[in-house]
């Protein structure tokens, strides 16, 4: 399976109605490997920042995360793993791997039932063992 196909058959795919605005894979380099065709452009210091809380988590709290220039809120993760962000009623999600960064935006239409919001709420890499990108866990997509 491509990257791609993996970001628009699992990533992008619809679930009971729901289903995520943008999501991508890119290197912990930056390099996009994949992506939604309305994933917003990466800037450079964007990923560093990103980068920079997985190592030192709580960093972007005083900042904010940015995604393509949008803001988010940033709100409880997994310190080194997960980053979670939050604007409006929808949010993004960053999982960290091995390799590669898988994330995910979302936005939550208030008419939407509450199993959208919380399955969405979190990148749903759910079931996801791709070794090649180094997740070897199952990653629960519930939100916080």
């Amino acid at each position: 399976m491509s990257w791609q196909s993996y970001i628009d058959d699992h990533l992008m795919a619809d679930v009971d109605g729901c289903h995520l605005t943008s999501s991508a894979i890119v290197g912990h380099d930056g390099s996009v490997w994949a992506q939604s065709s309305n994933f917003p452009q990466f800037k450079p210091e964007e990923v560093t920042a990103i980068m920079n809380d997985f190592d030192n988590p709580g960093s972007l709290a005083p900042t904010g995360l940015y995604i393509g220039g949008t803001k988010y809120m940033v709100i409880q993760g997994e310190p080194g793993a997960v980053i979670r962000g939050k604007k409006g009623s929808g949010g993004a999600t960053i999982k960290k791997t091995t390799l590669a960064l898988i994330i995910g935006s979302l936005i939550v239409m208030p008419a939407l039932s509450s199993s959208c919001t919380r399955y969405f709420g979190v990148v749903g890499v759910v079931g996801c063992d791709r070794n090649e990108f180094g997740v070897s866990e199952m990653i629960d997509a519930i939100s916080a």
